[in-house]
């Protein structure tokens, strides 16, 4: 009893650090409004969210590599450290100038979080439990990620200013939660004494299993950061909508992205990663086609079967690369972190192809090359991984 209430206590404020993690999101509808604030083309709009994500590349193996030597709590505190000034600097001055700085601490901020966070929560949790539980983690982030939108939105409508309401509340959560988990004592165990080097963590992408996994994570994120920045321009081309209406469709997208990350934590507990990956894939994919159909009602349906879809990706693919190379767990998180950088290359391929197609269909066809990757995936890999864990 008394361990439980342990665990439970220092359980609470790794958890609730997941929901830091979601900030990384707000980048969706931030991308819009500096889009139409500053009159810029979807290619060079779609250099915000690659801003962010590009130091998911940069970042993330070097970070797994520190995390050997101060620790993973340290390391998370770190992040939190980084990402104060990135919600900062918008709320002071603003520029595409400052927001692409902001962007970026934001970005490297967000790549050390998520290098950290899992394997901290990994320390914490039973491992037959793990996969249920990152995607609980993935719940207390999807709540930020939804409640931006709105943020947004309110204070458009309050102050006349986007940025009024999201940036300082976000600020205020961030710098709670960094007092919090100071003062919080984890005790670290499976820590890794040698300090692996950088040849030795790429090295670990020769393992077929775990190169198609960090291929998976890339084209999840770049799923997810893509119908992010989407969605709301898809609707004012498809349905001739204001920015301020279509942009509750990324609030609408993380409310189910949301309930998906509640009910999977459920049904991972009950049925195998492999069932929740190919029914997950195959709503994702159901979900783009509806996306071409210019009726708002079949539109929504889109996207709610997207944010369900893509809910559990992240978590099924992070869980059994950690448990392929249960010795590895900080150099597997830094390599499957890393793989977050297809945040940064999806979406400007997006932007690029929508402006070569004078419309957002064609970043819907980047969207379904995404899918299309992970439903081969699963029929490739994930089967016959699941069979023996």
């Amino acid at each position: 009893m008394n361990t439980q209430k342990v665990n439970i206590s220092k359980m609470l404020p790794v958890l609730i650090t997941f929901f830091v993690m979601g900030f990384v999101d707000l980048v969706g509808i931030a991308t819009n409004y500096v889009k139409a604030d500053f009159k810029l083309s979807d290619t060079m709009a779609n250099l915000l969210p690659s801003m962010v994500f590009f130091w998911f590349l940069v970042c993330a193996v070097p970070t797994s590599l520190l995390m050997n030597k101060i620790g993973r709590k340290n390391t998370v505190l770190l992040s939190l450290i980084i990402t104060l000034p990135a919600l900062l600097i918008p709320i002071f001055t603003y520029s595409f100038a400052t927001m692409l700085i902001s962007f970026t601490l934001l970005g490297i901020g967000n790549t050390i979080l998520q290098v950290s966070l899992n394997p901290l929560l990994a320390n914490i949790v039973d491992e037959k439990r793990m996969a249920s539980t990152l995607t609980f983690g993935q719940f207390v982030k999807a709540i930020a990620s939804f409640v931006a939108p709105i943020f947004a939105a309110w204070a458009m409508i309050r102050f006349s200013d986007w940025r009024m309401i999201m940036f300082p509340v976000f600020l205020a959560i961030c710098l709670c939660v960094l007092v919090w988990l100071l003062l919080t004592r984890v005790e670290e165990r499976n820590v890794e004494t040698r300090v692996a080097s950088f040849a030795e963590c790429f090295s670990l992408l020769g393992d077929g299993t775990i190169l198609l996994l960090f291929l998976g994570i890339m084209a999840h994120v770049g799923l997810d950061v893509g119908i992010n920045t989407t969605a709301p321009k898809l609707l004012m081309e498809r349905l001739h909508i204001g920015l301020s209406d279509a942009g509750y469709a990324t609030s609408f997208y993380f409310i189910f992205r949301t309930a998906g990350c509640f009910l999977g934590s459920g049904l991972l507990a009950k049925f195998s990663s492999k069932k929740v990956f190919v029914v997950s894939a195959s709503m994702i994919f159901i979900g783009i086609l509806c996306l071409f159909i210019p009726n708002k009602t079949i539109m929504y349906a889109g996207i709610a079967l997207f944010g369900l879809g893509n809910s559990n990706i992240f978590s099924v693919i992070f869980s059994q690369a950690l448990l392929q190379k249960p010795s590895s767990h900080n150099e597997v998180s830094g390599l499957m972190i890393m793989g977050i950088f297809g945040g940064a290359v999806f979406p400007l391929i997006m932007g690029i192809m929508s402006d070569f197609f004078g419309g957002q269909s064609g970043a819907l066809f980047v969207l379904l090359f995404c899918v299309a990757y992970l439903l081969a995936f699963v029929v490739a890999k994930i089967k016959s991984y699941t069979a023996t864990s």
